[in-house]
């Protein structure tokens, strides 16, 4: 009804048809500033509701009924656990672990303390050459099922980065647990055993939860893990990573969970990063059949991440919100699968899931293609359709289509190119996770990315036609669901949906009368899905992968700017029908948009800028080492600073690869500068036993640490030897593969080493009379080292585990 006329002669003579500028639009209502107004607010509305329902739940008082998570109480916990930094091994370490043990046995819990070397033989984790392992104490307590029919297992980590007490990371796991476990020893008990897991070592080297996943007897029938995690001060509890075969867990987190967030777009990037958490030796767990042993959910809240793993993550820095919803969850998830038949959750496929306002979509796997097809199929159907119309013609379709890349590319660039602006006027930043105030840089990056979308679309509409342009956004997004569901099927939604109802909304729109209400009231409802899926996107991504690739979040504030083009095309004059006069004033009405995302941008930077300053409250962090040879008695200081902050200069210039010296450290470019040799001993080395057999020498080794430190390494030289294979505290594995720092061979790594050292087992292939070991113990604190002054106040200490790291190096022949 809508739709123009066409001449006969033009249609029987084959032409292309003539489209009337003022009909390249989906919606021409005729009173188009309030149709504007009312769709806009109508997308504003969706958009409010989405971020609500992103918040976090009120705090619970420690007078709440016993049957409840109360963050109040939980937080007392975290008083206690993170009282100072207690990393593994440390006297600190072992007082936290006496508190859990006491707290959990005054449940009535059976609480037990797992004291061993891990990981077992064949599970060393490797990384940067080194193979590392670690004494570990986990403390693991058991709530026995009145029927059971398998094992939950409630996973936190008690143990801290060197640099900071983790009051975030992990004492929100760790009072979670307790608190839940307070909870549910109070009512019914469940049908379920639920084993709560505290680990130790986590921050070294994931070797507690190795050692209970490879040796605790409650561990050997597997079961089901709920990882609780933190990597950040606030912000909503994320379910980020699952098991595989997910569908039937998803199921239920959707059901049980209070407050379900988690996307299974998440769960996609986080399978392709090199990120590992607790979580990752119970889902790398497989049996003979090549079937899980262990299936589960990891979560964490992640905003705040500029306190991650420094002195500033105190309790007091915790949003005890993000807390609460910690334990709402985790409760609420620990009594659904209490009472579930634990076998049946292991599903068959992966699930798409993503949050809407009041709850959880999800739809399974196998759903992924057909959707993906139909999205493209659709797109294509539409373009043909409006051109048989008569709305626009093949050629404006191909155009708006190789456009509607520009802005696809342009935003998240210039959403790099601007942090790359602010870290040149701020280069403290470039060494944070997260400023310490993203909230104006985030905002900046979406007007930026408006900016680009409202410009293109101002500079090309006129030309190319707001329809051939919207089908052209739609096209993309269809096009781009093709990659995500060949290799993150669980992101296709993302995508996919959008044009899918964009397609849906352009049908209703070309088959409506076009100067109605109806067009208006289909694209404001298409582009209201974009808003539901995409937003909440927008919104996570920025703290998940930080300022420094706010691109990905400019990326999709585009995409979503795509898919919601025709309600954008209201805010600009009528397409078409203008004189001369007119038509500069509409586009002078059309580059006002433009203006204002531009100036929103330019004073959300600037507000950005002002109050996101260093301070004694926000400190610049900075990184720096001190690494000392007690052979040669030279020492140097290090810092990961590309760029040395003014506190950092003092200490370094130079770039220098330490890796051939300090096998132990990253081989990587480091800056670096002369340090005065401290009166430090170095780790002892002795040989218990040297018996040889042709070749092949076995040699049995003591190596003791001349004072407290946090790790112990040792490399072999491989021009004096083949290392056959390692045993290490009755531990074996080979130690095969290439050398990290040449000459020396792949070497270990011993995390908390015990004050009497550790005896290691080497095997080797003799290639001359001694073989040259390189052993290494570290430290942390520089206070005290011979031309060292203390930070002052404003400059603090970057979330790294080698902040404030202090290496002793020496080579023994033998």
């Amino acid at each position: 009804m809508g739709a123009p006329v066409v001449p006969a002669a033009e249609e029987s003579a084959g032409r292309t048809p003539v489209v009337r500028a003022a009909d390249r639009a989906l919606a021409r209502p005729r009173r188009r500033g309030l149709a504007a107004v009312a769709a806009l607010l109508a997308l504003l509305t969706v958009g409010a509701a989405v971020l609500l329902d992103l918040r976090t739940p009120a705090p619970r008082p420690a007078d709440a009924p016993a049957g409840e998570f109360s963050a109040a109480r939980a937080y007392r916990t975290v008083q206690t656990v993170a009282a100072r930094p207690h990393v593994a091994g440390s006297p600190a370490n072992d007082q936290v672990r006496e508190h859990l043990v006491g707290a959990l046995r005054g449940l009535g819990l059976e609480t037990e303390v797992q004291d061993t070397v891990a990981p077992e033989a064949g599970q060393l984790q490797r990384g940067n050459g080194n193979y590392s392992m670690g004494r570990v104490r986990n403390v693991v307590a058991r709530l026995p099922g009145t029927d059971s029919t398998g094992r939950i297992f409630l996973v936190a980590h008690y143990d801290s980065v060197q640099s900071g007490p983790g009051g975030n990371d992990d004492g929100a796991g760790t009072s979670t647990i307790l608190e839940v476990a307070r909870a549910l020893t109070t009512g019914p008990r469940p049908r379920n055993d639920i084993v709560f897991v505290l680990t130790d070592a986590e921050e070294a080297c994931l070797c507690g939860a190795s050692a209970f996943v490879s040796s605790h007897p409650l561990a050997k029938d597997g079961g089901v893990v709920l990882n609780l995690e933190a990597r950040g001060s606030t912000g909503p509890v994320i379910m980020f990573e699952t098991s595989r075969n997910n569908a039937d867990l998803v199921k239920l987190f959707g059901r049980a969970a209070p407050h379900p967030v988690g996307t299974s777009f998440a769960v996609e990037i986080y399978r392709l990063l090199p990120n590992d958490t607790d979580f990752t030796p119970f889902r790398d767990q497989y049996d003979l059949d090549d079937r899980p042993r262990f299936i589960g959910l990891n979560s964490a809240y992640i905003d705040g991440g500029a306190i991650y793993h420094t002195p500033l993550d105190t309790p007091e820095v915790m949003d005890r919100a993000s807390l609460q919803q910690h334990g709402d969850n985790a409760l609420g998830l620990a009594r659904a699968l209490g009472r579930s038949d634990l076998p049946t959750l292991w599903s068959g496929e992966d699930a798409t899931y993503f949050p809407v306002p009041g709850g959880l979509v999800r739809y399974p796997g196998w759903l992924t293609w057909p959707l993906a097809l139909a999205a493209v199929i659709g797109v294509l159907a539409l373009g043909w359709f409006a051109r048989s119309r008569g709305r626009t013609t093949g050629g404006r379709l191909f155009a708006g289509f190789g456009l509607a890349l520009v802005p696809i590319v342009l935003a998240p660039l210039t959403a790099q190119l601007f942090w790359a602006a602010v870290t040149a006027i701020r280069p403290g930043h470039a060494e944070l996770l997260d400023p310490y105030r993203p909230t104006w840089y985030r905002l900046a990056v979406v007007a930026l990315a408006a900016t680009v979308l409202l410009g293109w679309y101002a500079l090309v509409r006129r030309w190319a036609g707001p329809i051939a342009l919207a089908i052209g956004g739609l096209g993309w997004l269809a096009l781009l669901g093709v990659p995500l569901a060949l290799f993150a099927p669980g992101g296709s939604y993302l995508v996919v949906l959008p044009a899918l109802a964009g397609v849906v909304g352009g049908f209703v729109a070309l088959n409506a009368r076009i100067d109605g209400p109806w067009p208006v009231v289909a694209v404001t409802a298409a582009a209201a899905v974009g808003v539901v899926i995409l937003l909440p996107t927008v919104v996570l991504l920025f703290p998940a992968l930080g300022m420094a690739m706010g691109g990905g979040a400019a990326l999709f504030a585009v995409l979503l700017g795509l898919a919601a083009l025709p309600v954008v095309d209201l805010l600009h004059p009528q397409a078409g029908g203008q004189r001369a006069m007119r038509a500069l004033r509409a586009r002078r009405l059309g580059a006002l948009p433009v203006g204002a995302a531009a100036l929103a941008a330019a004073v959300f930077a600037g507000v950005g800028l002002s109050v996101d300053r260093f301070d004694a409250a926000h400190p610049a962090p900075t990184h720096l080492m001190y690494a000392m040879d007690a052979d040669t008695r030279q020492a140097r200081w290090l810092s990961h600073e590309e760029n040395p902050q003014p506190w950092t200069a003092q200490y370094v210039g130079g770039v220098e690869r330490v890796g051939g010296e300090f096998p132990g450290l990253d081989d990587a470019e480091l800056r670096s500068g002369p340090a005065q040799p401290a009166d430090l001993p170095a780790p002892k080395l002795e040989v218990v036993s040297d018996t040889l057999d042709g070749d092949v020498r076995l040699l049995r080794l003591r190596v003791t640490p001349q004072r407290q430190v946090r790790l112990l390494t040792m490399h072999v030289d491989g021009d004096s030897a083949e290392v056959l294979n390692a045993e290490a505290e009755g531990r074996m594995n080979e130690l095969s593969g290439p050398p990290p720092n040449p000459p020396w061979t792949a070497g270990l790594t011993f995390h908390a080493p015990p004050p009497e050292g550790i005896e290691v087992t080497l095997k080797l292939r003799r290639k001359g009379e001694r073989v040259r070991i390189r052993v290494m113990d570290v430290s942390d604190g520089l206070d005290g080292l011979p031309g060292f002054r203390p930070r002052p106040a404003g400059v603090g200490l970057a979330g790294s585990h080698s902040s404030e790291m202090l290496a002793v190096a020496r080579t023994y022949p033998v």
